[in-house]
Order: structure tokens, then C-alpha cells, then sequence
């Protein structure tokens, strides 16, 4: 089992505990306070079948607990809308929630950012757990305090900044993953390597094999260095003012391509499509060379992860339209998009210089 606990200045305000099953669980939420207390559990249709009765036991085994109530919605995309987010607020209402009461996010991304939006802004903000089940949350979306939903074909354009009051990662329950989403998550992995630590990236390099095996060892090792990259990013920035948006190294281009594709291709196959287009940018300035960009290439493809628009959606984008959309992202300041580069594999920087034309040509790139 490891442990991390995310803090503000000298105060712990969150413990991440990575284990290989739910047995310490109950003790965490106990230290917690959640004795008579009401929970909520949110899940999707996928998880509610995989998950839900192993959480729900936990909850109800505590000693002197409140009511343990449940909110599913359908799996996918399309359901992180404030729509749901309002069927969520009354369930609460109607179980008569309180500020001192918990809602439990059990599931990947969407669930998370839909679960921790409703937190904070029920009652102006209650409290809320993270239970993540899909590699890309255990290691991105469960961690900061990032929440929001889609507004139209906007992207989280509609959030706030919540921190959870527990992170528990199981890493058995990513046995239960499409093959498909697992290389997801992997996508997010990578670009913490990329933008942060040469080593990293060359453990991810040296194990697929293993890594894609779901070796008990190297996950966690895997999960644990995304983790402690993410932690170190999100303590120093935790409103995403500076330094934190270095973690959106390939999420403009691939933002963009995850819109105008109508959310066909998982976040991870976009961010990794973004990743290249951020790479070729930086190559042609001089940053990384060739070689680097040929190797972060081989990188994602070993994972399983497209590296160029597949031909299906190719015929539905443009360059100037993928552009357009760039715009539109909620990385914009002053006019400027706040692009993450590569000085080197393992070193990212933030660069509001970018020119259109930078981002025509690596559109292209990624579509030819």
C-alpha cells in the first residue's frame, strides 16, 4: 500500500491511499468521521453493475451510518451535463442532505467530474469521496479538485475547484478494463513522463510488456509516479494559476479533436493525438529532435494509442475548423491559448506564443 497526502502549505487536506483491494477502506472512512452521517454513491451504468454492492456493503458495515442512498446514470460522455447534475441535486434534497454529509464518486472521469461539480455546489459545497475505477482517474481526473460537466459541445466549460476529502485507489479493479480504456489512461501516464521526468519516461519505455499486463508491481509503480507528479503540481498551483498548466500538455489540439469528433475517441486517444501535435511543434522549433519525436511516436503506439486522426473521423475535420476550436478552450488568456511545449522529454514548459500558423501545421500533422 502507498500513501500520499496533498497539501496547503503545512496542512494535509486530502490523503490518496493506492492499494490493491478495498480492505482498509472502511477504516479510511471512519477516520474520516462518516459514522451517522448520509452518503450518496454516484456511479455509471457500467459501474453500478461491476461495483456498487461491494461499495455499498462497505458503507452500510460502518457502525452508526446514516442513510446510504445511490444515483446511477448512463455511461458516457454525453451524460456529464448539469441535467444530471440537477437529478443528482434531488436525490439529495429529497434524502434531506446536509453540508456534513458525503457524496462518493465510484467510477472514471465522467463520474468524478459530475459528482465533485454537484459537491461543490450543492449547498454552496459539501464534502465528497473519490473511488475511481478507470486508470486515466486513478492518475489525472480523481486528483487537484478539478470538477465540471459539459456545457453543449463544450468541453468542462462549466466547473468549479472542490477538493475531495479522500482519494482510494484500488488497482485490482483495473482488471475489469476494455483494453481500449486501460491505453486511455495510459495516455495521461505518458504525459506526465513527458512533462516532468526523464526517468518516468524511460520505466514506461522499458516495460510495456509488463506494464500492459497489469504486473501488480509495475501498476502500482506506474499509478504512484503519476501520482507524486500530479500531487507535487497541484500543491503548488491548486487553481491552476501557473505551474498546473503544464498538465495540459496535448489537451488543446486534442480538446479540440475530442469535440469535433463528437466525443467518438476516449479523452486519452485525443490527448494522445494532441501529445504529437504538441511535440511537432516543439521539434520544430528546435526543442526536441526528430529522433525524440519519432521516439514519444513509438511510445504511445506501443500503448495502443493513436498517434494521427484515425480515417473514419479524418473525413469530418478540417484544419481551420480543429483551429477554431482551440479557441474556444478554457485554456484561453487574454486572446492567447496557454500552450505546454517540450524543452526535452521530461521537461515541459508553458508558452502563450504559439502562432495559428504553429497550430495549422500540427493539425495537419496529426490528420496526414
Amino acid at each position: 500500500m502507498e500513501e500520499l497526502k496533498i497539501r496547503r502549505g503545512e496542512k494535509a487536506i486530502y490523503d490518496i491511499v493506492l492499494n490493491n483491494s478495498y480492505e482498509s477502506l472502511q477504516f479510511r472512512l471512519v477516520e474520516l468521521g462518516i459514522n451517522h452521517l448520509k452518503v450518496c454513491i454516484v456511479c455509471d451504468s457500467n459501474t453500478a453493475g461491476l461495483f456498487l454492492k461491494t461499495a455499498r456493503d462497505i458503507f452500510m458495515s460502518i457502525p452508526g451510518i446514516g442513510t446510504v442512498s445511490t444515483f446511477e446514470f448512463p455511461a458516457g460522455e454525453d451524460s456529464k451535463t448539469l441535467k444530471n447534475v440537477e437529478r443528482l441535486y434531488t436525490v439529495l434534497i429529497e434524502n434531506h442532505f446536509e453540508r456534513t454529509d458525503y457524496l462518493v464518486a465510484l467510477g472514471g472521469g465522467v463520474v468524478g467530474d459530475l459528482t465533485g461539480y454537484a459537491a461543490a455546489t450543492f449547498l454552496r459545497g459539501i464534502r465528497f469521496i473519490q473511488l475511481p475505477t478507470t486508470l486515466l482517474s486513478d492518475v489525472d481526473s480523481s486528483i487537484g479538485g478539478k470538477t465540471g460537466v459539459d456545457f453543449l459541445s463544450y468541453k468542462n466549460m462549466v466547473g468549479a475547484f472542490h477538493q475531495p476529502s479522500l482519494v482510494f485507489i484500488n488497482t485490482n479493479v483495473l482488471s475489469s478494463l476494455p483494453k481500449r480504456q486501460f491505453s486511455s489512461g495510459m495516455a495521461e501516464v505518458i504525459k506526465h513522463s513527458l512533462i516532468s521526468s526523464f526517468d518516468y519516461y524511460c520505466l514506461l519505455k522499458e516495460n510495456v510488456s509488463s506494464i500492459k499486463a497489469l504486473n501488480s508491481d509495475l501498476i502500482e509503480k506506474t499509478i504512484f509516479e503519476s501520482l507524486k507528479i500530479k500531487g507535487t503540481i497541484v500543491e503548488e498551483d491548486p487553481e491552476e494559476k501557473g505551474l498546473r498548466r503544464l498538465l495540459n500538455f496535448g489537451h488543446t489540439i486534442g480538446h479540440a479533436i475530442e469535440k469535433l469528433s463528437n466525443f467518438s475517441l476516449f479523452h486519452g486517444e485525443c490527448v494522445s493525438i494532441g501529445i504529437m501535435g504538441a511535440a511537432f511543434i516543439s521539434e520544430k522549433r528546435g526543442l526536441i529532435t526528430e529522433k525524440d519525436l519519432n521516439d514519444i511516436s513509438s511510445l504511445l503506439t506501443s500503448y495502443d494509442l493513436p498517434v494521427k486522426v484515425p480515417d473514419d473521423i479524418r473525413s469530418s475535420l478540417d484544419r481551420k475548423s480543429v483551429l477554431l476550436a482551440t479557441k474556444s478552450d478554457k485554456k484561453m488568456a487574454k486572446g492567447r491559448i496557454n500552450f505546454v511545449l517540450l524543452r526535452s522529454i521530461g521537461e515541459g514548459f508553458v508558452d502563450s506564443t504559439v502562432t495559428d500558423e504553429e497550430i495549422l501545421d500540427a493539425v495537419d500533422f496529426c490528420l496526414n
